[in-house]
């Protein structure tokens, strides 16, 4: 399903649309250039999961944590890896286990782990105004 926003609020209502209905284990991989808006719409996914506190880009720190909400979000960037392997290094497989939702940034550098993942495309149509797509779920009625 595609749908258009015309404002960094609009993506994060959209990502917050989606936060309300993430199912436990959820991945999603997501695709985009830098400044695309990716962070603006982990924002709002977290929102929908019921967290009110400020949500940053993990650039540096390759995972943010987000405990407290109706699940848990863990919001990967990686940017830093080189492969797959990399993110087995870094306990991926422990965040699986812990039954949250995992945002992943850069996801076409470990695409070999992410096979079962929901794809968040988000595309620059102009300074404001975004193209996102999502794949390989069953949200086609979200509403901003």
């Amino acid at each position: 399903m595609t749908y258009i926003t015309h404002s960094p609020e609009e993506t994060e209502k959209l990502g917050e649309a989606l936060g309300r209905c993430l199912a436990p284990g959820t991945v999603l991989a997501y695709r985009g250039e830098l400044g695309a808006g990716k962070t603006a719409f982990t924002r709002g996914l977290a929102r929908g999961l019921g967290y009110r506190e400020p949500v940053t880009s993990p650039t540096y720190t390759i995972v943010n944590e987000y405990l407290g909400g109706r699940l848990p979000l863990f919001h990967f960037d990686m940017y830093r890896l080189r492969c797959a392997d990399d993110l087995w290094d870094i306990g991926w497989e422990d965040y699986l286990d812990r039954g949250g939702v995992c945002a992943v940034e850069w996801s076409e550098n470990v695409a070999e782990a992410l096979e079962d993942a929901v794809t968040v495309t988000i595309r620059k149509l102009s300074d404001t105004t975004r193209e996102i797509t999502l794949e390989g779920s069953h949200y086609d009625n979200l509403s901003l």
